[in-house]
């Protein structure tokens, strides 16, 4: 059996427009998800060195213990409280000893995000001596 081959010396075209918008689709979206992670705050968390004696140190007589129950529901020391009236509260605590340190204590189920938020937040009035705590 013989097959007729046939010579076309006319080159096949190939179409590049399809593969340029995807191209440019692709690139698009790279750019955009690295210009988005670029601009995320981040925390800084310093962890406390290793200690050789297990013993925790010792709790403030007057603890102020923020605790975040769920979105914008904060309470302080177990009764509830707006967030604007806690910054004032936490400027009074941190004004009247120099060694006070504030605890806030997340609900189990809240989202990681909103925990960093809020103490972020609380990190801008207090700084370093705003602490995360948690329950054992």
């Amino acid at each position: 059996m013989r097959f007729s081959q046939r010579q076309s010396s006319k080159l096949p075209q190939i179409d590049l427009i399809p593969m340029l918008n995807v191209m440019m689709g692709i690139l698009a979206f790279f750019v955009m998800i690295t210009m988005s992670l670029g601009s995320e705050k981040l925390i800084d968390v310093q962890l406390p060195a290793e200690q050789q004696d297990n013993t925790p140190p010792p709790l403030p007589t007057d603890p102020f213990i923020v605790q975040l129950v769920g979105e914008n529901q904060v309470q302080l020391n177990g009764q509830p409280i707006e967030v604007e009236a806690l910054k004032g509260q936490m400027e009074t605590y941190l004004g009247r000893n120099p060694e006070n340190i504030v605890f806030l204590l997340p609900g189990q189920d809240l989202p990681y995000e909103q925990v960093m938020q809020f103490l972020g937040d609380m990190r801008s009035v207090g700084g370093d001596r705003v602490s995360l705590a948690i329950e054992e």
